[in-house]
């Protein structure tokens, strides 16, 4: 295992436990730039999580949208929101560092209410809605300052990784 790799763990995250960006990555296959989840300041297993995305100007997607007014792109929150949902699966069940993947199944009920610009914190708020051993429903909210900027249900399933 190399030094950037993070250490695999089966223990769940205690009830309200923050996790640092280590402990993300080991419950996430994402890697930059896809990596929209920085940190984790509560979870809360098989109910919820409260995690942070931080908005920087040197993010990728803003040398094209839109060049004279930033704008996070709206797929990119529901995206961030759905990876805050990853970590809270896969901490809830056990599975960091096991290779299980995350899959979106659907997604219903997009709002986009507020624009996401650089410079803000991305408040991801993630609960589940059902829960059963592969197939998961999910409610979630990204909210700056307290307010709801976008907001969707999504189904996700966990499945193992493609074989080689």
């Amino acid at each position: 295992m190399s030094d950037d790799t993070p250490a695999a763990t089966s223990t769940p995250a205690s009830a309200g436990a923050p996790l640092d960006i280590k402990r993300v990555m080991a419950a996430l296959p994402h890697r930059y730039p896809m990596l929209l989840v920085d940190r984790v300041e509560e979870l809360i297993p098989d109910r919820s999580i409260a995690a942070i995305k931080a908005v920087s100007m040197n993010e990728e997607f803003f040398q094209g949208h839109f060049p004279e007014r930033p704008i996070m792109p709206g797929v990119l929150q529901v995206e961030a929101l759905a990876q805050a949902a990853g970590v809270l699966a896969v901490e809830s069940l056990g599975l960091a560092g096991s290779g299980k993947l995350v899959y979106f199944m659907s997604i219903d009920g997009v709002k986009f209410r507020k624009p996401v610009e650089p410079g803000v914190l991305l408040r991801l708020e993630v609960e589940f809605v059902q829960k059963r051993s592969r197939v998961c429903k999910f409610a979630g909210k990204a909210l700056l300052d307290g307010e709801v900027a976008t907001e969707c249900e999504f189904t996700a399933m966990i499945a193992d990784p493609p074989s080689d």
